[in-house]
């Protein structure tokens, strides 16, 4: 422990944000930088437990208690090195993950937890700029070779692992971008793509190969993978994206969350998009369903884009600011979260049901819905919901964007062409050690896991890297994924 009373010295600190007027205006990141000396002060408010239960929270058993110990010291290099050990991408979770870790933090039951995850993203930033991070290639290789199908968090992971371990790896990607989600689903101005870059470049470096515009399944058969490769993984992503067919589901201006922030992640790179095609909220009135870090997304876009008015509706109650006596730490709180989006603007309604758009002329004019109540659960233990008389009502409406989650991966093509098994979910199947019910096809990340987070993502990939390993020599030295331990 760096300071055994830092706890009681020091108060939690996050970087500075910039104003929002400010950061409305582009797509950038808008966090100031936490200067060294206050993140190594920050460090020092860790207690060092007897229990770190930070560590059991985070699904990748990042060792927190450690690089919080080593920054205070000043041990900077040792720091990132101690990271690395158990996180490939520590600028990735230090941007965009919920910090699991942080509810999970003992300080959190009567105080703020530590700034974890700004302190590790200070810890990797730093890594980047003195260039302490540097392409680090295997000294020999076994003469496999692996496919990792799909270049997000998972396939990355998993593919810096297993090139690590000497084995020969290509990343086939059915996009023209390299990242996957972190590339093309998550705004610039949460996770900027030179960030994403240069860790692919690095990638590359290491003798990682990369292919876009490869669709497996489709423009590359199945069976190439199979004929030239000694084991695939299968790392696609839950891409199906849950629908609402009411009236009106057809008409011009209802899309999926995800086609309008794909769109503008490829317009920030640089990308031109058809006047037909492009889904602008400039001056418009704007409906998000859907309540979860996508809904969110989309609204800090919508504002950037300059929208009139942008409201977000959510069929569930409105969560309780504080923890419910029956909702214990450790465990992930289940309290209202405001993100950084929602502090720019925008309505936030709940116990909203809506019932059909409406339009004119093919064009979605406004959204007709009705309030419901909640109450008690069924013989299934799900709760009932029930519309309450008279409370229908018309809301004008321009763009609505359907950001209700997702269901599982696409079947068509690649999964069907191997005829792996699917759980009831409808995500491929694994065993302990990630192989699907074929020989030598592993699954990992939400392709495997359902939709999940980003933390999640990695340490699967890392696990199936393990497992893959295992498979091809017999025998493995990458260390086992903290998911192991961790109940699912």
């Amino acid at each position: 422990m760096g300071k055994p009373t830092g706890f009681k010295e020091y108060t939690r600190l996050t970087p500075n944000r910039f104003p929002v007027d400010l950061r409305l205006k582009n797509f950038n990141e808008f966090y100031e930088d936490l200067d060294p000396d206050t993140a190594a002060t920050q460090g020092a408010r860790c207690m060092n437990c007897a229990v770190p239960f930070c560590m059991s929270g985070c699904p990748l058993g990042n060792i927190i208690p450690d690089f919080n110990h080593l920054i205070y010291q000043g041990n900077w290099k040792e720091a990132l090195a101690e990271l690395h050990s158990t996180n490939n991408f520590p600028e990735f979770t230090g941007r965009i993950c919920p910090a699991p870790c942080e509810a999970s933090c003992v300080l959190n039951i009567n105080d703020d937890p530590v700034s974890i995850e700004f302190i590790e993203k200070t810890i990797v930033d730093r890594g980047w700029k003195e260039g302490i991070i540097k392409p680090n290639p295997p000294s020999h290789r076994t003469g496999k070779s692996i496919a990792v199908v799909g270049s997000g968090p998972s396939g990355l992971a998993a593919a810096q692992q297993l090139n690590s371990a000497g084995h020969t790896v290509t990343v086939f990607e059915r996009a023209n971008y390299i990242g996957g989600l972190l590339r093309l689903g998550i705004p610039d101005f949460k996770l900027e793509k030179s960030v994403v870059q240069r860790r692919i470049d690095q990638m590359t470096e290491e003798g990682i190969k990369f292919v876009t515009g490869a669709y497996v399944g489709k423009n590359v058969p199945i069976q190439d993978l199979k004929e030239n490769y000694d084991s695939i993984l299968l790392t696609g992503g839950s891409t199906i994206p849950r629908n609402l067919p009411i009236p009106g589901r057809e008409l011009t201006g209802v899309h999926f969350a995800m086609d309008f922030l794909t769109q503008q992640n490829k317009i920030n790179a640089g990308e031109s998009i058809s006047k037909e095609t492009i889904i602008n909220a400039e001056g418009k009135k704007v409906v998000i369903l859907g309540g979860g870090d996508t809904g969110s997304d989309c609204l800090g876009t919508s504002l950037r884009q300059g929208a009139e008015i942008v409201y977000q509706l959510e069929l569930l109650p409105e969560p309780p600011g504080t923890r419910r006596q029956n909702d214990f730490w450790p465990n992930w709180p289940m309290v209202l979260r405001t993100s950084s989006s929602h502090e720019e603007g925008g309505d936030r309604d709940y116990n909203i049901l809506t019932k059909s758009f409406n339009g004119k002329n093919e064009k979605l004019t406004s959204l007709t819905a009705v309030r419901v109540e909640w109450g008690e659960p069924d013989e299934n233990g799900r709760p009932t919901m029930h519309e309450i008389p008279d409370s229908e009502f018309i809301l004008e409406v321009d763009l609505v964007f359907l950001a209700m989650g997702f269901l599982h991966p696409e079947k068509e093509g690649m999964l069907d062409q191997l005829q792996v098994e699917l759980d009831q979910r409808g995500n491929v199947q694994t065993n302990s050690n990630k192989m699907t019910n074929v020989s030598g096809v592993f699954a990992a990340g939400d392709m495997s896991r359902g939709q999940s987070l980003v933390v999640w993502a990695i340490s699967e990939g890392r696990e199936a890297a393990r497992g893959i390993d295992q498979y091809l020599m017999g025998n493995t030295l990458l260390p086992k994924s903290a998911s192991t331990y961790i109940a699912r």
